[in-house]
């Protein structure tokens, strides 16, 4: 008889079938989501907002901890924040630092909303504004080469590979050319990717697909040294971050993974900016001349740009609101563009800048500064509460500004604001900086010059510096005083932006002004130590500053 297992096959045991949690992808996007998610990135991004308000991400407290030396130090800080979402950036960098003012953006006109309507948003030290990096252009919401630092948090991941250097190079024209781009993002290798990997939802080499139509990149540190080499950034700083987090119900180790890096502009990439604003300068001065434009006494490097100024700003909105400013015991109703047409306007005349609110309140409080005294203001926009509280002492004020436009607004907040009383003494009209024409015109008003010049915002862009002073040295009376306050002066109230205060001091020192004090700082010489600090005696510094960016500068003619 045979044994049971003669003739029998000998079974091998097979080894226990491994569970892949993740299956192999099979395909990529096709390529007509691709383009739907890139072409709707927006609404996906807007609808994320609509469902998670601001209860998704947490804030970013981590900031002042990982970059607060970049925050920190001598002088105010103007930073902007990129894919602002919710303000979980915004927020923390404004309650840490209180001299700093954020600008914040974002595509989805949702999270500006949520931005904007934050218990603790305030208008004087956030100005968040809906914009698309990836199309529109940076600098007609912001002044170029005007921001210290940017921050890129878990931002630029959202934006497809090829688009990424458009948005650096919008960065890098509102940077200042010792600025810092301050960035964190994903890294390759993520738990996230992997995730996104096993579910077939890859639209290219590190870019995916979440199930709710928003995107994310995950970078490579090649990718990220290349792509901000490429634009003229060097690489100040840069690591790779892996974080581990562990499940411990499910014994499951994921490993969490992002870069940190500080950018900065070479010198060779900001020489090459410089370059193209110089040849800009050069086009516009060749134009100015032909058309006689030119005061006679300036240099080469004088032009007349007051046209050129206001076409680096979009169009305007022909429909206007009307807004209520109280100054002391004066109550003025100014009609003025929409806020929410302000930053795309084509004229920056056509709205109320804080530092006319302070320069206000200066002359509100010490009338002395223009009693009795003729009074020019140059820029005076539409608003001109400068120019309209001046007329309750000034023998004679002459409100101007290059903006035909903004000077119809001018002349309607005027006769709706003032008595017959004042309105005698104040006249309206239209100059432009460096027109020879428009400057004899204005002196034909009234002979002898103007013994007050003001001039509120009106430094911002580089080009106009110089003439601005060849201007104001023409109109400005000649007479000198024993007393240093009565002397004719040249007042400026601004937020140093594009121009800072050396280049202010130089095309002053070229017209022949001298620089006899400033605020808030110390006052340049001893007996001039009381002339601007005099004037904010009945206040605390609270109660009449809107901005704490913002500065006074006294001249008067050597």
């Amino acid at each position: 008889m045979a044994s049971d297992t003669q003739g029998s096959v000998e079974l091998k045991q097979e080894p226990p079938q491994r569970i892949q949690i993740y299956p192999t992808p099979s395909n990529e996007v096709p390529p007509f989501w691709r383009l739907k998610y890139e072409r709707e990135a927006k609404k996906y991004w807007d609808n994320f907002y609509k469902r998670h308000q601001d209860r998704f991400f947490k804030d970013r407290h981590y900031l002042d901890k990982e970059w607060g030396q970049y925050f920190s130090g001598a002088g105010k800080k103007v930073v902007l924040e990129i894919g602002c979402g919710a303000g979980n950036t915004v927020f923390p960098l404004v309650a840490t630092y209180p001299d700093i003012y954020v600008h914040a953006c974002d595509f989805s006109p949702r999270a500006v909303e949520l931005v904007k309507t934050h218990k603790d948003f305030i208008e004087t030290r956030v100005n968040a504004f809906v914009c698309d990096l990836t199309a529109e252009d940076l600098t007609k919401q912001i002044s170029p080469a005007s921001v210290d630092i940017v921050t890129m948090i878990f931002v630029l991941s959202a934006v497809s590979p090829e688009k990424m250097s458009q948005v650096l190079q919008n960065i890098k024209m509102v940077l200042k050319p010792n600025g810092f781009v301050l960035f964190r993002d994903y890294a390759a290798g993520d738990l996230a990717q992997e995730r996104l990997a096993s579910k077939d939802q890859k639209i290219s080499e590190n870019f995916y697909v979440r199930g709710d139509g928003t995107r994310a990149f995950y970078f490579s540190e090649e990718f990220l040294r290349k792509l901000v080499k490429q634009i003229g950034f060097d690489t100040k700083e840069h690591s790779i971050h892996c974080k581990q987090v562990e499940n411990r119900s499910r014994e499951i180790v994921m490993n969490r993974r992002w870069v940190q890096a500080v950018f900065q502009l070479n010198s060779l990439s900001y020489s090459s900016i410089t370059e193209t604003e110089i040849k800009l300068q050069l086009l516009s001065k060749e134009s100015s001349k032909s058309d006689n434009r030119v005061i006679e006494s300036a240099t080469d490097s004088e032009i007349d740009v007051s046209e050129g100024i206001i076409e680096m700003f979009g169009m305007s909105n022909s429909r206007n609101e009307i807004i209520e400013v109280n100054v002391r015991d004066w109550s003025f109703k100014i009609k003025v563009l929409p806020k929410e047409n302000q930053h795309t306007c084509k004229s920056t005349g056509l709205m109320l800048w804080e530092s006319a609110h302070l320069m206000a309140h200066v002359l509100a409080t010490n009338q002395h500064i223009v009693a009795g005294k003729k009074v020019l203001e140059l820029g005076c926009g539409c608003g001109g509460i400068c120019s309209m509280i001046s007329t309750e002492s000034a023998d004679l004020v002459v409100a101007t500004d290059g903006d035909e436009k903004a000077l119809e607004l001018m002349s309607e907040n005027v006769s709706s604001n003032l008595q017959s009383s004042s309105l005698s003494k104040l006249i309206v009209k239209r100059l432009e900086w460096g027109n020879k024409d428009h400057i004899e015109e204005i002196k034909d008003l009234k002979s002898g010059g103007f013994d007050v010049i003001i001039g509120t915002d009106v430094t911002y862009v580089a080009e106009a510096i110089l003439p601005l002073f060849a201007t104001a040295k023409e109109l400005i009376s000649s007479n000198k005083n024993i007393n240093q306050e009565s002397e004719p002066a040249f007042i400026l109230c601004h937020i140093f932006r594009r121009v800072d205060e050396p280049s202010i001091l130089s095309a002053a020192s070229k017209f022949g002004f001298r620089l006899i004090a400033r605020w808030p700082d110390e006052s340049v010489t001893a007996s001039s130590h009381s002339i601007i600090s005099d004037w904010f005696k009945e206040d605390t510094e609270d109660e009449c500053l809107p901005s704490k960016a913002l500065n006074i500068m006294y001249f008067t003619i050597s």
